[in-house]
């Protein structure tokens, strides 16, 4: 595998990363780890750029921390919605091809015969908006131009650890070594705190007392002259368990919403859909159909939908979900003991899946709550209603994304449960 860095006066640069539109509804780092699963697992490293994920690997060199080349090159020519450029490097080429501020191209190679290759076949694609190819290549209406000159000043769309396990490990010993340190610098001051001090039982009571009624009366006056206001007592934490819809209902409403947006547009072929949090989005690839047939067709079956031409031949139609029933709910067991208990009843049905688990941190800035959770992901043929009755028997269960992959014909489910 080809080693996807360039250095460009001392700093690296992530070439040859994975570009895809983040998915209606997903936030950025679980629609990496999503992609990532779907395709390649060895793809640990991620950054979002203008509704778009790009995907990377450390066993290319990339790292996180590092900014994508193509996204520093996006932002030097914004004038640009489509433009395609081949850039010479430490005897490397890097190839960039960006088409409606779509990402196409983003990769480095080490000779230059397979880079003017790549250049020539994605330059018989019509209307860019800018060519760039060294000189030597001849390339009509192309102009020469270094990295250098297309990187800009700053820096963009930086890679980051699809798991947060490796950023909460940092952050630990990060916090370790601080709280090491400041030990270090306040032995003294608190070796004095802890040494012996007075008791108040061997004080006067009574001068206490009065010493007490001075401090309040002092206080009092004090409020009085500022004005001082008594800060609000904060919000109490409201732990998620607490409001999660009806699964039923939240079954019922994802297969309904998708069966919608799926609805057959002639010369529009379905790949995707998903049904999130509180949306669900189709993603409709062209095949010999028009845009213009599509809005025509579209505006009768699906009334009131949200398109996103993310290009010419590439669409995301999105409709917001009803509202469903919320109860209160999370299961008695402890997180091993659910995931040892929704094994065997998957594996009753003769059904792999992928669990985790996780422990989410909640906080009103005064009070802090911590909440078990076990994640589950599965792929089966099982419609969402009967996919979820398999969890009939646990408490705190919520579906927070179901997907049906047209190609493949098979229901994608990402399902949480809240543990004690």
């Amino acid at each position: 595998m080809v080693n996807q860095v360039v250095q460009i006066h001392h700093k690296k640069y992530a070439t040859g990363l994975f570009w895809q539109p983040i998915g209606a509804g997903f936030v950025a780092r679980n629609y990496a780890k999503k992609l990532a699963k779907s395709v390649d697992k060895k793809l640990n490293l991620f950054t979002e750029y203008r509704g778009m994920i790009g995907l990377g690997a450390r066993r290319i060199g990339h790292r996180a921390g590092m900014p994508s080349i193509a996204a520093q090159v996006m932002e030097s020519m914004a004038e640009y919605t489509s433009f395609l450029g081949a850039f010479a490097t430490d005897k490397r080429y890097v190839v960039i091809a960006v088409r409606n501020g779509v990402i196409l191209e983003d990769k480095v190679f080490d000779t230059e015969v397979a880079a003017r290759e790549e250049y020539v076949k994605l330059s018989q694609i019509p209307d860019w908006g800018a060519l760039i190819a060294p000189g030597a290549w001849g390339m009509p209406r192309a102009i020469e131009r270094t990295l250098y000159d297309v990187i800009g000043s700053g820096t963009h769309a930086v890679l980051h650890t699809i798991s947060r396990f490796g950023s909460r490990m940092t952050a630990v010993l990060m916090l370790a070594a601080f709280v090491v340190l400041m030990l270090y610098f306040l032995r003294e001051p608190i070796g004095q705190m802890l040494s012996p001090r007075p008791q108040v039982a061997d004080v006067n009571p009574e001068l206490v007392a009065e010493y007490k009624r001075q401090i309040e009366e002092k206080n009092k006056e004090l409020d009085a002259q500022f004005e001082i206001e008594k800060p609000l007592p904060p919000e109490p934490i409201v732990m998620p368990f607490e409001n999660l819809p009806d699964p039923v209902q939240r079954a019922q409403s994802c297969y309904q919403a998708i069966g919608f947006v799926m609805q057959p547009i002639a010369g529009w072929n379905q790949v995707m859909a998903t049904c999130g949090e509180t949306h669900v989005d189709v993603e409709l690839q062209r095949g010999f159909g028009t845009l213009a047939e599509f809005y025509n067709i579209a505006a009768d079956l699906m009334p009131g939908v949200l398109v996103s031409e993310q290009s010419e031949d590439y669409l995301i139609v999105q409709a917001k979900l009803p509202a469903v029933e919320t109860i209160a709910s999370q299961d008695e067991r402890d997180a091993e003991t659910i995931v040892r208990d929704i094994t065997s009843s998957f594996q009753g049905i003769d059904t792999n899946i992928e669990t985790n688990i996780v422990v989410d941190t909640l906080t009103n800035g005064v009070d802090v709550a911590t909440v078990n959770v076990v994640e589950i992901a599965a792929s089966s043929k099982l419609v969402p209603m009967q996919f979820m009755k398999i969890f009939q028997d646990f408490g705190g269960v919520y579906m927070t994304s179901c997907t049906w992959d047209a190609a493949r014909r098979i229901w994608n489910y990402e399902v949480i449960i809240y543990a004690k």
